[in-house]
């Protein structure tokens, strides 16, 4: 027993361990709602209680975790709110920022990060739909690097995360992705050309496609009319 405690206080370094929960998070097998706690995390994740209540303080702060009263801290509900202000957020952020950043990156990288995010046939495989969520995020991440405002990338990092929440829903649902490789292509076009109104335009048109087949998928399904956004049994 002893030796598995101290295993437990090395064997995962934390910023491994945050990832590792954080994905738990994105695919619900930490839902919406659900109570945590340092024993919780310790034994889910064979972590040790400093690093346990270490990333909970921080995913507190990040909003993914809400503290209900002194004892009890839960998983961040995910709500039809919460949908609509993440693409509101985003709709006035990213077309900016995608603008601001095309005649700063390299365009051959733009379109290898860009193809990491693509896929065309279903997604059946969690592991593959995590993989293909992440490959956004870094796509969305890395142009708002960009920019070189660092409270602007922290924003960005934080929404993106809450995204990853929101489209794990769709793939779930519709094994798929919101966004479609037409309108992927269509950006990355525009940022090799650095035409600033095209790139707005088509981050717009993205982000309100993503957003439209989001809330049809959610409101198709009468077991998610409730309060947290979960994916049915």
């Amino acid at each position: 027993m002893q030796n598995q405690k101290n295993n437990r206080q090395t064997g995962v370094d934390p910023a491994s361990a945050y990832d590792v929960i954080m994905d738990a998070i994105v695919t619900q097998k930490l839902a919406p709602s659900q109570k945590v706690s340092e024993n919780i995390l310790t034994e889910m994740f064979d972590i040790s209680r400093t690093t346990a209540r270490n990333i909970m303080e921080q995913l507190t702060a990040q909003q993914f975790l809400v503290s209900v009263s002194p004892r009890i801290t839960r998983v961040a509900p995910l709500t039809l709110l919460d949908v609509k202000q993440n693409f509101a957020m985003r709709k006035m952020l990213q077309p900016e920022i995608f603008a601001m950043a095309a005649s700063q990156v390299d365009v051959d990288q733009v379109i290898r990060m860009n193809e990491e995010t693509a896929h065309k046939a279903p997604v059946d495989d969690d592991e593959q739909a995590l993989r293909l969520l992440k490959a956004n995020k870094q796509f969305n991440v890395f142009m708002a690097q960009q920019v070189r405002y660092p409270l602007l990338i922290h924003w960005i990092r934080q929404l993106e995360d809450t995204t990853m929440r929101i489209y794990w829903l769709y793939v779930k649902l519709n094994r798929t992705l919101p966004y479609t490789w037409e309108h992927q292509r269509a950006l990355v076009e525009a940022i090799r050309r650095d035409a600033s109104d095209d790139i707005r335009e088509q981050v717009h048109r993205i982000l309100s496609s993503s957003e439209e087949r989001l809330l049809d998928a959610i409101f198709m399904h009468d077991q998610m009319y409730m309060q947290d956004l979960k994916v049915p049994d």
